[in-house]
């Protein structure tokens, strides 16, 4: 696979994961975005807040990256450390979202797949394929990097046991 299959490959993970996405959130259904079960007591419209508060500091990197400039510093409060306060940070993903409506999160939520798709074509082709590219990806390449991993094994199994249950 030459560096070019393998931005392409990535942009159309992308739209498949688009699809997906909106097919979960189809199937989920407006009337039960509120509701707690998907996620311990949050509600899907929670966990919508969860992943895109980690989905934007991804993007972030990867637009800084794309633009030349140093990774920008996360968006939480400067005293939470990633790697040993991802329950605070959580937390205050859900209270900053606590005031957006479901329909500005989910559409946040959609436009998120657009950046992604920008930012990765604005990219070098080297740091798409160099394992060293990126120091928080902890020596894999983007190109080999699923960027949907935390939605699909850590979220999606427990939104299905909630929708399986609610019918």
């Amino acid at each position: 696979m030459t560096m070019t299959d393998s931005r392409d490959a990535m942009l159309a993970t992308l739209e498949d994961e688009r699809a997906q996405w909106r097919a979960l959130v189809a199937e989920v259904g407006e009337e039960r975005m509120t509701e707690p079960g998907p996620m311990g007591d949050w509600s899907f419209k929670d966990l919508v807040a969860h992943l895109l508060g980690w989905r934007e500091r991804t993007i972030r990197r990867l637009e800084a990256a794309a633009a030349g400039l140093p990774e920008p510093p996360p968006s939480w409060p400067s005293g939470l450390d990633e790697d040993d306060d991802v329950d605070a940070i959580n937390a205050w993903f859900q209270q900053q979202s606590l005031d957006r409506g479901v329909g500005e999160l989910l559409d946040a939520a959609d436009r998120s797949y657009e950046r992604y798709a920008a930012a990765i074509s604005r990219l070098p082709e080297d740091q798409v394929t160099s394992r060293d590219a990126f120091r928080w990806l902890e020596g894999a390449s983007l190109a080999d990097t699923d960027l949907f991993e935390h939605l699909h094994d850590d979220h999606e199994p427990s939104i299905r046991e909630w929708l399986a249950r609610r019918g």
